[in-house]
């Protein structure tokens, strides 16, 4: 199962997330669970840190991500990780038992 963590603050502003795991939707390179997660988390990644040029801690593993906004004056990590959480949820009712989708006050 793909776990993904989204970090909020009080005020409801996305700080992050953490998200690792593996669907078992299908075998291990066919897995289209996995490849829509895989290819979703890397554009967020990507438009937070190249073409918004947020300041943000990214760390890369195996099946497994983590980003954090260091900081945020243009509210636009929070925006592309709201866009990225939705579509979350919406994997995780399409590909039903494979995502599991958490929002956590930091």
């Amino acid at each position: 199962m793909i776990r993904a963590d989204f970090f909020k603050d009080k005020n409801d502003k996305l700080l992050g997330f953490h998200i690792n795991g593996h669907a078992e939707y299908n075998e291990y390179g066919s897995d289209i669970a996995c490849s829509s997660v895989s290819s979703a988390v890397m554009m967020a990644a990507n438009t937070i840190t190249e073409a918004f040029k947020v300041d943000a801690k990214v760390v890369v593993d195996e099946n497994d991500i983590l980003l954090k906004l260091v900081s945020d004056e243009d509210g636009y990590g929070d925006k592309v990780l709201l866009g990225l959480l939705t579509h979350m949820y919406n994997l995780s009712d399409e590909f039903t038992g494979c995502i599991n989708v958490k929002v956590i006050e930091k």
